[in-house]
């Protein structure tokens, strides 16, 4: 027979670092965050565009199928991966303001 009552015990284990997690995340904090991801997004989004731009006007010069082919691969996957990071941070940036504005709302609540 198995012991039932090891995950009720995880269970609050992880209920009380989640709390305590919780009660660390102050309005200032996510503020503060959210300005240095929607820093790096911006960043990343002028690095985007420099990519784009540079890629544009640079056309491939070979004749060579395989060639133009693996160029074209490697240019969408550095696009790719940057408009991916691009995205990650700026989404961040928004969940992050939008966690500060609900824990300031809760604590004018509170009051």
């Amino acid at each position: 027979m198995k012991d039932t009552s090891a995950p009720n015990d995880i269970d609050s284990e992880t209920s009380s670092q989640l709390d305590s997690s919780l009660e660390k995340a102050t309005p200032l904090r996510c503020f503060f965050a959210a300005s240095i991801s929607g820093g790096i997004a911006f960043c990343l989004y002028l690095l985007f565009n420099s990519v784009v731009q540079t890629y544009a006007t640079k056309a491939v010069t070979s004749t060579n199928p395989v060639v133009v082919n693996l160029t074209a691969a490697v240019r969408t996957m550095v696009m790719g991966i940057v408009a991916l990071g691009t995205g990650v941070f700026g989404v961040v940036a928004v969940g992050l303001l939008l966690l500060g504005i609900q824990l300031t709302v809760q604590g004018i609540r509170k009051a």
